[in-house]
């Protein structure tokens, strides 16, 4: 890569342990990001009447990518922050950290590259 701050769009961020057609001259380290986010009154309301019918709870869709999209920038963030090219082995996880709070937790391997 260039000697300029790397944009989101060129930072490659990757769930395998490699970038193809590139090799990794360091190993930084892990690097994380996450996201909580809560529903509301009218979430659950709509929710529980999307759940008589059987389809998608759309909201609920949105909120889950909406934060996994915020913990990646955030990964992405850290990771420049430390001058990496790249970050492999991404994996995301989910919990209920508090009553109607969800947290969206992305980790993996800041790389540097030839």
């Amino acid at each position: 890569m260039t000697d300029s701050p790397k944009t989101a769009a060129q930072m490659a961020v990757v769930t395998i342990s490699h970038i193809p057609g590139r090799e990794i001259s360091e190993n930084i380290g892990i690097v994380f990001g996450s996201s909580v986010r809560s529903r509301n009154f009218l979430f659950d309301i709509f929710a529980m009447l999307k759940n008589l019918f059987g389809s998608e709870v759309r909201s609920y869709t949105r909120l889950l990518e909406d934060a996994q999209q915020e913990a990646t920038t955030r990964l992405m963030a850290q990771a420049e922050k430390l001058d990496a090219d790249a970050v492999v082995d991404v994996h995301f996880a989910t919990s209920q950290v508090a009553y109607k709070a969800a947290e969206i937790f992305a980790y993996g391997t800041a790389v540097r590259l030839k």
